[in-house]
């Protein structure tokens, strides 16, 4: 019996831990990931080298890059290796790869 009751805890800890993580997902709307790629087409930047930093949704940027405004939209952007990267400007995470 207490063997059960441990399962069932660990269980329900893995779902609320799947849970919180699934929460923190963002989500950009269709309407305004329209809008960054057709700006970032008309406002292209320089790509630029960030060592040590996997470009993978949830990877933090360091202060020392600086991320660029798209009007009318919560997020920031900028190229690295070549690639659009857009970035919640609160915490610096990678929230969107754009290939």
């Amino acid at each position: 019996m207490k063997m059960h009751i441990t399962s069932a805890a660990a269980g329900l800890l893995l779902l609320a831990g799947i849970g919180a993580a699934a929460a923190q997902d963002v989500v950009i709307a269709p309407e305004q990931e329209t809008v960054i790629k057709e700006y970032v087409h008309k406002q292209p930047l320089a790509s630029v080298k960030v060592p040590g930093v996997e470009l993978n949704i949830g990877s933090t940027l360091p202060d020392t890059v600086e991320l660029h405004e798209v009007p009318n939209v919560n997020y920031r952007y900028v190229v690295v290796d070549n690639r659009t990267v857009i970035v919640d400007p609160g915490t610096r995470k990678i929230v969107k790869v754009i290939e």
